[in-house]
């Protein structure tokens, strides 16, 4: 397991491995879930999506446990409860469960526009902005504008568009100094 720090792609695997072995229903959210698009930032956390009912929140705790966090009653039953968000700031690393994200209706709709990732749920761009923006905090508010823009050129790459000369350029110069 990754220690404590900035978050690290290597603890998204993990998290989906123990997820999916449990049968977990979550996405990844937030901007570890940009980050794992392509975004170039970082963050301190892994902010997850889980689908809100009891046998998922069950199964939840018991992954989480696996992972290595060690719950207290009280956080245990926040999650079985759904509370909207659940911060678990201790090792192995920092995760936020958000059970009722800001700007995203719901799970089955967000579900639905994900993007899969290697072998985990990530949230659609647009999804990961609109909680953004709902969020109203200074902090997401300053990304904005850079989400914006990566959100522009990766549904760019997705549709296939060509490149502008000056990406073509510069991947040119990148391989040459290679």
């Amino acid at each position: 397991m990754q220690s404590k720090g900035y978050f690290q792609p290597e603890q998204a695997r993990e998290v989906a491995a123990v997820f999916e072995k449990h049968r977990i229903e979550y996405l990844f959210i937030g901007k570890s879930a940009a980050i794992l698009l392509g975004f170039p930032s970082v963050t301190q956390d892994i902010d997850v999506f889980p689908r809100n009912d009891k046998q998922n929140c069950q199964r939840l705790i018991q992954a989480l446990a696996e992972l290595g966090f060690d719950l207290s009653e009280r956080t245990r039953q926040d999650i079985i409860d759904g509370v909207d968000f659940v911060q678990i700031n201790q090792d192995p690393f920092d995760i936020d469960l958000v059970f009722a994200p800001d700007g995203i209706e719901n799970f089955d709709d967000a579900r639905k526009r994900m993007t899969l990732i290697e072998n985990f749920p990530v949230a659609n761009i647009k999804d990961i902005i609109a909680s953004k923006k709902a969020s109203g905090r200074k902090k997401d508010l300053y990304d904005l504008p850079m989400l914006e823009d990566f959100r522009i050129e990766l549904e760019k790459a997705q549709r296939g568009e060509p490149k502008t000369a000056l990406e073509i350029a510069l991947e040119k110069l990148d391989r040459e100094n290679k």
